[in-house]
C-alpha cells in the first residue's frame, strides 16, 4: 500500500510531499493562457506605440474593427444600434477585446503542447490584421509596419513565455527550486502584460490627442449670403425633459462608420466633381469657403432610429449649395444620382433631384455657428433635408460623382438598405419616458410632450391617446421650416394617479397621417406609432 499522499498527474516527494506539477494544477494549466493573452496584449501595444509615427488608422484593432463594420449583416447593425445607441462603437472595441482575448489564449493553451504551432497561429493572426489594415482606403504600404513590427515583437515572446512557464529544465532542479522558477515566470509574464496594457493605453491616448492637435486647422465662418429665419422663441416647448430645440454639437447623433474619426486636413483637402458631366471640378478648402454661403436649419435623422428613438438632431448649418456646384460641372443627360465618397472610402448614393430641387442640400462647413467638429465631418460633409443619413450625410466629404443608380452602388446598398431613403413621419413622447413617473399638480393634471418631424413634408398636426381613449390634438410649438422637427405639448386635466399608457401620432404637412403600421429600421426606415407605460404620482 501507498502511504504517501497522491498527486494525480504527478509523483510523489519524499517524506510523502507532493512534487509540484504546473500542468496539473489549476495555475499551471492556466499558465500558456496567460502566455497566449500577454503576447497577443504585446502584439497591440507594440503596433500601437510604432503607430504614433504613422496615421491613427494603422492601428491594428482601428482596421480589423473597420473591416468587421464593413462585412457585419444590416440586421446585427440594427440590433447594436436598438440596444446601445451611440454606445455602439465602445461596445464594438470591447467585444473586438473579449474575442481577441479568447483567440490569443487558445494560442496560448495551444502552445503548452506545441510551442511551434502556437507561433505559427499568432504570427497569422498578426499577418491577418496587416491585411486589413491594408484594406483600409485612407492607408498605404507604410501602415502595415505598426502591425508587422508588433508581431515580430510578439511572437518570441510568446515562446520566451511558453518555455518559461512550461518549467524547462525543472527535472534538474529540487522540487522547491522548480516551483519558485515557476512562480517567477508567472510573476515576468503578469509583469510582461501590465507594461503591455499600460504602454498601448498610454500610446493610444497620446495618438488622439496628438492627431487632434496637428490637424484641427482654426478657420473662421464667413457670412452667409442667404441667411436662416430666425428661431421662434414659441418653437420650444417650456417644459421640463424636452430635448432643446437646437441640438448642441457634442449632444449631437453620431452613427457612422469611421472607428478612428478621420483627420483631414483643410489645408490640403479637396473636392472633386467628375463622373456624368460637362467638366470636371476640383475646389481647394479656401475656393470653397469663397462660395456664396446659404444658412438653414435642417433636422437630420439615421435609418437605424428605432420608433421613438433619438438618433434625430436639429442643427443650423452652413455652406455652399451642392446645385450650384453641380450646375457649374454640366450634369449630362442620363445621371439619376451623385455618389459622395468620404476620405475613408465611405460612400452614399444621393438621387439627383434631391440635389438640384431648390432644397437647403448643402456642402456644409459649419454647424450651430462653428466649424464643423471632427466627429461630424470636419472640415466638410454633406447635409441633404428629407433624406436619411445612410444616403445623404457623408461626413468628411472628398468626391462627388455625378453617375446612374443603375451604374454604381453605395456603401449600405450594397448590404440590403433601399438606395433613395426618403425620411418617414415620425413622431415621439419625450416627457414623460418610458417607465417614468410624473408628479400631477395641484388640480391633477399633468403636462406632457414629445417631437415630430417629416422633412420636405413638414408637421401639420400631433395627436396622442392615453389609455387606449379617444385621440386628443396636441398644441405645436411655433414651426421653424419644413425641414426641422416641431414640439408638442398635451395638458391632461383629469389625469388618475397610477399606471397609464400613452401613443403619438403625427399628420404631415401635405396630409398624410403617420402609420401604425410596425417596421424595423431594414431596409428603409422603422415606422409605427410610439406607445409608452408612465405613472402618474
Amino acid at each position: 500500500m501507498n502511504t504517501g499522499q497522491s498527486d494525480p498527474g504527478g509523483t510523489v516527494a519524499p517524506g510523502g510531499r507532493s512534487a509540484p506539477n504546473d500542468r496539473s494544477a489549476p495555475a499551471g494549466r492556466l499558465a500558456p493562457v496567460l502566455a497566449g493573452l500577454v503576447s497577443g496584449l504585446l502584439l497591440v501595444a507594440v503596433a500601437e506605440l510604432v503607430a504614433l509615427g504613422f496615421s491613427s488608422s494603422s492601428a491594428p484593432f482601428v482596421a480589423v474593427g473597420s473591416a468587421f463594420v464593413d462585412i457585419v449583416p444590416p440586421w446585427v447593425k440594427d440590433l447594436v444600434i436598438s440596444l446601445v445607441g451611440t454606445w455602439d462603437k465602445p461596445v464594438l472595441f470591447a467585444s473586438m477585446a473579449v474575442v481577441y482575448g479568447v483567440l490569443t489564449g487558445l494560442i496560448g493553451w495551444i502552445g503548452a503542447r506545441r510551442p511551434a504551432l502556437a507561433g505559427i497561429l499568432l504570427t497569422g493572426l498578426g499577418v491577418l490584421a496587416a491585411v486589413l489594415v491594408l484594406t483600409r482606403a485612407q492607408n498605404s504600404v507604410l501602415d502595415l509596419v505598426p502591425t508587422l513590427v508588433g508581431t515580430l515583437v510578439a511572437v518570441p515572446v510568446l515562446r520566451l513565455l511558453l518555455r518559461a512557464l512550461s518549467g524547462s529544465g525543472a527535472d534538474q532542479e529540487e522540487p522547491d527550486q522548480a516551483a519558485w522558477s515557476r512562480r517567477r515566470a508567472l510573476v515576468v509574464t503578469g509583469g510582461v502584460g501590465v507594461v503591455a496594457l499600460i504602454g498601448g493605453g498610454v500610446a493610444r491616448g497620446v495618438g488622439a490627442a496628438r492627431e487632434r492637435a496637428r490637424t484641427i486647422a482654426q478657420f473662421v465662418l464667413p457670412r452667409p449670403e442667404t441667411a436662416a429665419d430666425p428661431i421662434p422663441e414659441a418653437a420650444q416647448v417650456q417644459l421640463e425633459g424636452m430635448p432643446p430645440i437646437l441640438t448642441p454639437a457634442a449632444d449631437f447623433y453620431r452613427i457612422d462608420t469611421a472607428l478612428s474619426v478621420p483627420r483631414v486636413d483643410p489645408t490640403t483637402w479637396e473636392l472633386r466633381i467628375h463622373g456624368l458631366v460637362d467638366r470636371e471640378v476640383t475646389l481647394t478648402f479656401e475656393e470653397l469657403l469663397a462660395e456664396p454661403m446659404v444658412e438653414a436649419h435642417v433636422t437630420l435623422a439615421c435609418v437605424s432610429n428605432p420608433v421613438g428613438g433619438d438618433l434625430a438632431g436639429n442643427a443650423t448649418w452652413l455652406g455652399v449649395p451642392v446645385g450650384t456646384l453641380l450646375e457649374r460641372a454640366g450634369v449630362q443627360d442620363g445621371a439619376d444620382m451623385v455618389l459622395s465618397r468620404s476620405v475613408d472610402g465611405f460612400t452614399a448614393s444621393t438621387p439627383l433631384e434631391a440635389l438640384t430641387d431648390g432644397r437647403d442640400a448643402l456642402i456644409a462647413v459649419g454647424m450651430n455657428g462653428e466649424p464643423l467638429p471632427e466627429e461630424h465631418g470636419y472640415p466638410v460633409r454633406m447635409v441633404v433635408p428629407g433624406l436619411y443619413g445612410y444616403v445623404s450625410a457623408t461626413k468628411w466629404l472628398t468626391e462627388l460623382k455625378v453617375t446612374r443608380f443603375a451604374d454604381d452602388v453605395a456603401y449600405w446598398s450594397t448590404r440590403g438598405w433601399s438606395e433613395r431613403g426618403p425620411i418617414k413621419i415620425a413622431s415621439r413622447v419625450d416627457v414623460p419616458r418610458s417607465f417614468g413617473d410624473l408628479t400631477a399638480e395641484a388640480d391633477g393634471a399633468v403636462m406632457l410632450g414629445g417631437t415630430a418631424w417629416a422633412q420636405q413634408r413638414g408637421i401639420s398636426r400631433v395627436e396622442v391617446q392615453l389609455d387606449d381613449g379617444e385621440w386628443r390634438e396636441a398644441e405645436l410649438g411655433a414651426a421653424i421650416s419644413e425641414d426641422t422637427w416641431v414640439q408638442w405639448s398635451l395638458r391632461w386635466e383629469d389625469a388618475s394617479p397610477g399606471d397609464h399608457s400613452i401613443s403619438v401620432r403625427a399628420t404631415d404637412g401635405e396630409g398624410e397621417l403617420q402609420t401604425d403600421e410596425r417596421a424595423a429600421p431594414a431596409p428603409d426606415g422603422a415606422s409605427g406609432w410610439h406607445t409608452i407605460r408612465f405613472t402618474v404620482a
